[in-house]
């Protein structure tokens, strides 16, 4: 059966065309819920005054309420975070839907979240570890491997969870990992962070690098199940910054001196050809010399593995391009004799917990 991919044309700067029966509304509430954009839509079909049948705005309503009462606590929760390190003496950095939430950019109001992502100097972080354990976050995850995992080789520590809240805190000091084929200097990004209007002691990144964190975070991570609604982050940053002229020639050398050329092509090439984002020729052009040597083949790949993840959005090629882009993301993110050993170490842990599972379920 050939693809039905309903809801990314709906929130392309095409906007539609709007289902027409009522299995068309089940197919694309369905593949707006796998993807986390069920308020997006919501928000959308309520801007462009769209008839639905009831039932329909019954999971808009719900949705909608789902989205304003994540906002409110994830405000929350900034408070008590920023009551937390208020003893750092160092800038804390929200980071991503955290963010843009303060920033109340227009496509966060739809946004949902499962944790919230901060940034802080290395030098900073067993303090800043430390000040959120005495608040009520702690590692909620004891095994050694990963501990070691995440503290030597990655770009943030392991998730940080309330012990009565359950909120979860990812706790960075890097946007990608120290072992990443495409090194960051953190004290650039640190530089040029801007004070959150009203909110004491927090900040957010630059504009342009607001835009380039989000395409590294899709374009160079390995999993996909949430790349439609990243493709949108990336969308309402540039159509938001995008309005400036003077943002685009900020962007491209921004990109250039942090290392992210080819990250930035793929994220104006993707954000222009799948959701018709407005990116001016001159930065489509300034982009080509960092594609990659077989473009086509990435649009094969990124293409299919940004629709819905949805079986109805899927070809028959769709599951080897999100395997090939998944092992691609770890080939980024650590040399090969780190790899191999993280993956031999994973797959062997897979096995014995399926195995002690099993065990378990017939004894």
């Amino acid at each position: 059966m050939a693809p039905r991919d309903l809801l990314t044309p709906l929130l392309s700067q095409a906007s539609g065309p709007w289902p027409r029966s009522g299995a068309e509304w089940e197919l694309l509430l369905r593949q707006a819920r796998r993807t986390r954009l069920q308020a997006s839509l919501a928000l959308e079909q309520a801007r462009q005054h769209v008839a639905a049948p009831a039932p329909v705005l019954g999971h808009f309503e719900d949705a909608n309420l789902v989205a304003q009462a994540q906002g409110r606590a994830v405000r929350w929760e900034l408070i008590e975070i920023s009551r937390a390190l208020r003893g750092l003496q160092a800038p804390v950095v929200v980071l991503k839907g955290a963010a843009y939430l303060l920033l109340d950019l227009p496509f966060a109001r739809g946004r949902l979240f499962s944790d919230i992502d901060l940034l802080v100097h290395r030098d900073n972080l067993p303090l800043a570890e430390a000040m959120l354990s005495v608040a009520g976050w702690q590692t909620g995850n004891p095994d050694e491997y990963d501990q070691r995992y995440y503290r030597q080789w990655m770009h943030e520590i392991p998730p940080l969870v309330h012990g009565a809240r359950k909120t979860v805190v990812d706790l960075h000091h890097n946007i990608l990992p120290l072992t990443s084929r495409v090194p960051v200097d953190a004290e650039l990004l640190l530089a040029d962070i801007v004070p959150l209007e009203g909110w004491p002691g927090l900040y957010r990144l630059a504009d342009v690098d607001l835009v380039l964190h989000m395409a590294v975070h899709l374009f160079m991570d390995g999993e996909f199940d949430k790349g439609l609604r990243d493709l949108c982050d990336l969308h309402g940053l540039l159509t938001h910054f995008g309005a400036d002229a003077r943002f685009w020639e900020r962007l491209q050398a921004r990109a250039e001196r942090l290392g992210m050329g080819r990250t930035l092509y793929y994220a104006l090439r993707y954000a222009k050809r799948l959701l018709g984002t407005e990116v001016p020729s001159s930065a489509l052009t300034a982009t080509e010399p960092f594609g990659p040597a077989w473009p086509g083949l990435m649009d094969a790949l990124f293409q299919r593995a940004l629709r819905p993840d949805d079986p109805s959005c899927e070809d028959g090629l769709t599951g080897l391009a999100r395997w090939l882009l998944y092992w691609r993301g770890h080939w980024l993110r650590m040399p090969l004799h780190l790899l191999v050993l993280h993956l031999t170490r994973k797959t062997w842990r897979r096995i014995w917990t399926d195995d002690d599972k099993a065990k378990a379920e017939t004894a």
